[in-house]
């Protein structure tokens, strides 16, 4: 009979605790049904602009910034700028990431950073999927080559991405 106050008073403080607690907005931008039809008309016409000429072996002469496709999913759609300078990938802006739910959000707003440094490191659109993170992976790296092909760029070692954004069910993000 001693640990019943205890466990009453645990009880209530457990309670009190999960009462209190205050969801926190996501801090990752999200696809709506508006800014997804917003950025396909942006991505049907970016602002691009490129100098000189193109080659095969690395696109060296490219210059712009353009937006990819939006790539939906069944977590929601991802976008990403992508800006160019003499041939180099210098900066990408994820404009939408997954986020139908808050695991969605948390799982892009994870992987989203490391897909960036890949590309940026790599200089191109093809690198592999971060664990745990098919979905937004798989859309992040379709919507970056979608912006590099409206660049006219290609990859040094003519890389392009090729993973698909998975059919079907299941939580593989």
């Amino acid at each position: 009979m001693r640990r019943a106050p205890i466990v009453i008073g645990a009880t209530v403080a457990g309670t009190a605790g999960v009462l209190a607690f205050h969801a926190q907005a996501p801090t990752v931008p999200t696809a709506t049904a508006a800014a997804v039809a917003t950025s396909s008309a942006a991505a049907t016409t970016p602002t691009t602009t490129t100098s000189g000429t193109s080659t095969k072996a690395g696109s060296s002469a490219v210059s712009g910034t353009a937006t990819g496709a939006a790539i939906a999913t069944q977590y929601g759609a991802a976008q990403v700028r992508v800006t160019v300078r003499n041939g180099k990938i210098v900066k990408l802006e994820a404009l939408a990431l997954q986020g139908n739910d808050p695991r969605s959000v948390q799982i892009s707003g994870s992987a989203a950073p490391v897909l960036q440094q890949e590309v940026l490191a790599k200089q191109t659109a093809a690198v592999d999927a971060v664990s745990g993170a098919t979905f937004t992976s798989a859309s992040y790296m379709q919507s970056v080559q979608s912006a590099l092909d409206k660049l006219g760029f290609a990859a040094a070692d003519g890389s392009r991405a090729t993973l698909q954004v998975p059919s079907g069910g299941g939580h593989g993000f």
